[in-house]
Order: structure tokens, then sequence, then C-alpha cells
């Protein structure tokens, strides 16, 4: 059990990370062994994000506190937040990859909180965005997609220059 001074403590520790950060990933970790944690948080703290397990009653004063309309409490598993400076789609790509390496240990997405907008994305939806590929992947398929016509206009005007010369 907390202290009372633990609790005020904890409760500026939250406010520090809801200032700093723009995105709230919230996941249940319940069966999740240790280890799977470890890795999770290793790889998020590479992504620039962090993994943290505060009491939801806490997190939702902090939230409230911050001028954010959400309440944690709705869910009812175990709450570990993913505090993150960066957009959603490299911050759920990085969770939906452990999602999928661990599904089956009872690890789960329950959602997002965007600071920033202040609305909450249900947790189909950062799956969603975490099956995207990345901003750079996305970009080379469109420069293919626009180069393509021009690409198939050459091969057709090369194959008439043959064409010409093979009459001559």
């Amino acid at each position: 059990m907390l202290t009372k001074q633990q609790k005020t403590e904890q409760i500026k520790k939250i406010s520090e990370l809801l200032k700093n950060n723009r995105l709230l990933v919230f996941t249940d970790f319940s069966g999740t062994s240790v280890e799977d944690l470890k890795k999770l948080r290793g790889s998020l703290t590479a992504g620039g994000a962090k993994l943290k397990v505060f009491k939801k009653r806490l997190l939702g004063i902090s939230l409230k506190e911050g001028g954010f309309d959400f309440d944690p409490n709705r869910f009812e598993s175990q709450l570990a937040t993913i505090f993150s400076d960066k957009d959603i789609p490299e911050v759920a790509a990085l969770v939906y990859k452990f999602f999928k390496a661990v599904e089956k240990k009872g690890f789960k997405i329950l959602g997002a909180y965007d600071l920033a907008a202040k609305n909450f994305l249900d947790a189909e939806t950062v799956q969603m965005i975490g099956k995207l590929p990345s901003r750079e992947v996305l970009l080379a398929q469109v420069a293919g997609m626009l180069a393509a016509p021009i690409k198939m206009f050459l091969y057709v005007l090369n194959e008439k220059a043959k064409m010409v010369e093979i009459k001559k």
C-alpha cells in the first residue's frame, strides 16, 4: 500500500510524463512474463517510448489535472501505459509487433490516447495502424506508382524505335 506522499510523488511523475509526451498507448500485460516485458521495454526505449505501470486511479487523477477528459478506469484489467513523444504509427508498429509475438500469452492492446488531439483510439484502430508499413515504404510505393506509367511509355517508345530500325 502506498503512502499519501508516495501517491503524490507518482501523480507528479505522471503529470511530468504527460507534459513531455504526445501519445499514451494502453496495454493489458496480465499473463505476460517478466522476460517478455523486458524485451518490450527494450524495443520501446530504442524507439523513444517508455512503458510504465501506475495505478489507474492515480493515472486518472493526473489526466484530469492535465485537462484531459479520459478515465483509465474504463479498463478492467491490469494496465501498462506506454508514453511516447512520437506519432502513433511509430509506436503502434512497435507495440503491434510485440503483440503478435506474444499474443497467446495474454498481452492485449487496449487502445491509445492522443494527448495533442485529445481523442481516444480503440484497440482495433491501434492494431490497424500498427499493421501499416513504415512511412518510407509507403512513400516508395507511391513513387513507384507514379513512375510506372512513365516507364511503360518509355518502353513503348523504345519498341517503336526498334520497329523503325528494322524496316530500314
